[in-house]
């Protein structure tokens, strides 16, 4: 009887322990990850490594995230020490690339045999923290230059280290990142536009001596693609063509036609977006969107709920690590903006990417749990 009483005790204890996670985040998630199985199914077939490693990303994924939500994140807030190591740590991973061969003329993977670590994606994670953290122990004196300074010499570091990469995408998502923080800690209208001022001048100079001739070319065929329509112009063109194609409802899983004959670049990452319409046309696209949107509003929510700064901050961080990386996606596909080559969040191929962000919710679930 005693056993059984232990027993009936330690169940209710693990119930009452998954109550307390958000299971509207939870849900959401998992439905748009299974919807992106789904997806890399048809642009790749069964038997294909895309769709199998996918399978593997989702599971250990979802396993992070509701491991994570027993973390306790206020060991984050309470002491720096963990951030900094992780700090140090993820600057350390994003030089590695530079000693090993390149991948398709970029820097930015490790490679462990048939498995590659982006360390720009779990950078991304850390600068939030390290960001929320920061802000968290001087919103009282956010108007003080030297913290805009200060946390602008913890971002640029990375930043120019991806930007040598090179991966301008990524160095955007920081300065978004970055700059929502900041903007949420309270900085004043006189300080966002001296940073906006510096930030027109700063890429006036990268445009100029930083940006490499193939990343020029992609802006200027953003502006006007059928000048170039088999170089530079080339995937833009077929994004739009095969999301024109799948009107309504889409042509069918498998069946799309710009991704089933080839034409469509990179169908299961940077352009996942376009193979979505091809696939399952404008009520895939919304399905996808709004449940993202959803995701967003969740995490916003629950740091709209917590009673310390860095939760507030931390969960605003993840908000624009999700935001910016699917409205910069979702523009790329479109046309609207320029290719970037960045994966749309939970249905792009990538276990660096998607680990990094069920991680950051993890987190934000662990707030939601210990707030």
């Amino acid at each position: 009887m005693e056993l059984r009483r232990n027993s009936n005790t330690i169940i209710r204890r693990w119930i009452l322990t998954f109550r307390e996670i958000d299971f509207p985040l939870l849900l959401l998630t998992v439905a748009v990850s299974v919807f992106g199985i789904i997806n890399m199914y048809g642009v790749a077939g069964p038997s294909s490594p895309f769709f199998q490693k996918q399978i593997l990303f989702v599971v250990l994924g979802v396993g992070v995230m509701i491991l994570f939500s027993f973390f306790n994140y206020r060991y984050l807030k309470n002491y720096s020490l963990p951030i900094t190591i992780a700090y140090i740590i993820v600057v350390g991973l994003l030089v590695v690339p530079f000693f090993l061969p390149a991948i398709r003329g970029v820097r930015s993977w490790i490679r462990f045999g048939s498995l590659t670590l982006e360390p720009v994606e779990l950078a991304k994670l850390v600068l939030i923290a390290l960001m929320a953290k920061y802000f968290s122990q001087r919103h009282i004196h956010i108007r003080q230059l030297r913290h805009i300074i200060v946390s602008g010499i913890y971002i640029g570091i990375p930043l120019l280290i991806v930007l040598a990469q090179p991966d301008l995408g990524s160095a955007i998502i920081f300065l978004c990142i970055w700059l929502g923080i900041l903007l949420a800690s309270g900085m004043s209208r006189k300080q966002l536009f001296i940073l906006l001022s510096c930030g027109l001048i700063v890429a006036y100079v990268g445009w100029l001596f930083v940006l490499k001739p193939y990343q020029k070319a992609r802006i200027l065929s953003f502006i006007n693609p059928s000048a170039d329509p088999r170089g530079a112009g080339y995937n833009l063109i077929q994004s739009k063509i095969a999301i024109g194609s799948g009107y309504w409802f889409g042509n069918g899983l498998g069946k799309g036609s710009q991704t089933k004959l080839g034409f469509l670049p990179e169908p299961h990452n940077d352009f996942v977006i376009a193979s979505i319409a091809d696939h399952f046309g404008f009520a895939g696209l919304s399905f996808v969107v709004l449940a993202t949107a959803a995701i967003i509003s969740r995490v916003l929510i629950i740091g709209e709920r917590t009673v310390n700064n860095f939760g507030k901050l931390f969960c605003l961080g993840m908000a624009v690590f999700l935001l910016s990386h699917a409205f910069i996606s979702a523009g790329v596909n479109l046309g609207i903006l320029p290719v970037t080559g960045l994966p749309f969040p939970f249905v792009s191929y990538g276990g660096s990417n998607y680990i990094a962000l069920m991680l950051g919710l993890g987190i934000v679930q662990s707030i939601k749990r210990y707030h």
